[in-house]
């Protein structure tokens, strides 16, 4: 059975850091991309940060040098470490591992506010 659970938010002011973590079980861990996405209320679900299987990355612009996405490939988990944390972050996190539309899977989300 496929698990993925993501922990590592909370409550943190604007301009702090918090790390998000993404532990799988029962998955073939390295064959697949890793998506985080976010989801603020009233607004669609957004991509975050990817980093693909051979390690390479891609960011939103708006977390664009404030974020970043890692895996380890070891310990089945992946993580994203998000500095400078600003109001418009705050939303649920949701970590998906992909390989293809029948190999697709989802957390079930953590929350992630910054306010002071």
């Amino acid at each position: 059975q496929v698990q993925l659970v993501e922990s590592g938010g909370g409550l943190v002011r604007p301009g702090g850091s918090l790390r998000l973590s993404c532990a799988t079980s029962g998955i073939i861990f390295n064959i697949y991309t890793i998506t985080w996405y976010r989801q603020a209320p009233g607004k669609q679900r957004e991509l975050v940060a990817a980093v693909a299987t051979g390690g390479t990355t891609n960011y939103s612009d708006s977390v664009k040098g404030r974020f970043t996405i890692s895996r380890d490939n070891a310990k089945n988990t992946a993580y994203l470490q998000m500095n400078s944390l600003k109001p418009e972050d705050t939303a649920v996190y949701y970590c998906n591992l992909r390989m293809n539309a029948d190999y697709n899977y989802w957390g079930q989300g953590t929350q992630v506010t910054v306010s002071s």
